[in-house]
């Protein structure tokens, strides 16, 4: 059976994805070395995290936008050399505002533009047949990305400081820019193929204004619905209740209780492991369910696993904390592929932009997160109060997605319903 080439342009996407998450998997390795060298606090260390939360949420729109205009590879390339750039440059800094800016700026910049708003493009273009399972598996590339680094990550800075961890991650995104260049292909029909899953030619979508003006005019026309409030609601507390609090504070958290680092990043490594398997049927879900019941159960799910992290925390990994590893990195971003479909629904063509506004919500919430959960660490001198109100504020995520209107069916899971029941 010929391969069709909407593989190979998922499988390079998924090592870009990887490549491009090598990075953020830094913030929680690294916040222990850089205080011992900088003496800086967790605040502001914080401050540069949520300043690259923020950017990466915020490049999105934007970035799906300029892939319209210009390109998924040249976007891709810039933004993994972007990536590159911020994280070499990380070793001569010598101030905070230095952190800060190659930190949170250049390398939120840079990974952003590789954000998941890329994910519903390439999903979006290439796939009619297989499309929610694809995202998920795309999606678990970037976030397992993420986490499984830590290991290495933490290794590195323990045993030869934190500025070879960082020469490494550089390495690491410019090793995948030479396969974004060669391998990825914008559409189907520029290999004189469809989508796959597709039988006929879908429509060429014509853009006659700028990639920032088409961002924010997708975001005025979504912004005048309910159902776009209630997914970037959703999203901002999916993005504070992961990325923000658990991606960023869980290895320093650990380690207030006497936890090695490296045993915490190898917890950090297990979530985003499981978090693989639990994005691929998520996704493969997404073709067959309802995508509100989805996130509503994930959402639950969530903030009752963090309502009781507090009670789990100890010096070594005991089978309690496993256990909340495993079941939380099944619902790491579970959440995405139920949340592209919605938006296709929702808004059709403008769906990967008005995905990329939704996404940015969910920055915003990681950026609030991140900050906020450092300064209750500088200032109670415990997390606790963190993990709690992520745990609530969860629940009230299920609320919000249950309270979403169906919307019009997407044709994947139309195509996905009509093969199971031929097969019947």
């Amino acid at each position: 059976m010929r391969l069709h080439w909407a593989g190979v342009v998922a499988g390079v996407s998924f090592v870009a994805l990887v490549g491009a998450a090598s990075f953020r998997a830094a913030p929680g390795a690294l916040i222990a070395p850089l205080q011992q060298e900088f003496g800086w606090t967790t605040g502001t260390i914080s401050l540069a995290v949520s300043i690259n939360l923020l950017l990466y949420g915020l490049t999105a729109p934007f970035a799906a936008a300029l892939m319209d205009r210009f390109g998924v590879r040249r976007v891709v390339a810039s933004a993994l050399a972007l990536v590159a750039a911020g994280a070499g440059l990380t070793v001569f800094m010598t101030s905070a505002w230095q952190l800060v800016l190659l930190w949170g700026v250049v390398v939120g910049l840079g990974t952003g533009s590789m954000a998941l708003a890329f994910v519903a493009t390439i999903t979006g273009r290439w796939f009619v047949r297989h499309r929610g399972l694809v995202t998920g598996v795309l999606t678990a590339g970037g976030a397992a990305g993420q986490l499984v680094f830590l290991p290495t990550v933490a290794w590195l800075a323990d045993d030869y400081g934190w500025r070879p961890a960082s020469l490494v991650i550089c390495a690491a995104a410019l090793a995948v820019v030479p396969l974004a260049w060669f391998f990825l292909r914008e559409y189907p029909r520029d290999m004189g193929l469809l989508p796959l899953g597709a039988t006929e030619e879908p429509p060429v979508p014509v853009h006659t204004e700028g990639a920032a003006k088409r961002a924010l005019t997708a975001l005025r026309a979504a912004a005048r619905t309910r159902p776009f409030w209630l997914l970037a609601g959703g999203f901002a507390i999916c993005g504070a209740s992961t990325n923000g609090l658990v991606g960023t504070h869980f290895i320093p958290a650990a380690h207030d209780h006497g936890m090695p680092t490296t045993t915490a990043a190898g917890l950090l490594a297990l979530v985003g492991i499981f978090d693989i398997a639990g994005t691929v049927v998520s996704g493969w879900l997404t073709d067959r369910m309802d995508s509100r019941l989805l996130l509503a159960i994930y959402y639950a799910l969530r903030g009752l696993s963090l309502l009781v992290l507090p009670q789990l925390f100890a010096a070594s990994a005991h089978p309690s904390m496993l256990v909340f590893i495993i079941f939380y990195g099944l619902d790491w971003v579970a959440t995405v592929p139920p949340t592209v479909a919605l938006c296709r629904q929702y808004f059709g063509m403008s769906g990967p932009v008005v995905f990329g506004w939704v996404f940015a919500s969910h920055q915003v919430g990681a950026a609030f997160a991140a900050t906020a959960a450092g300064l209750t660490r500088d200032h109670l001198g415990a997390y606790d109060l963190a993990w709690y109100v992520a745990g609530g504020l969860s629940i009230g995520a299920a609320v919000l997605s249950a309270s979403l209107a169906r919307g019009p069916e997407d044709p994947a899971r139309d195509l996905a319903r009509e093969s199971a029941t031929s097969r019947a």
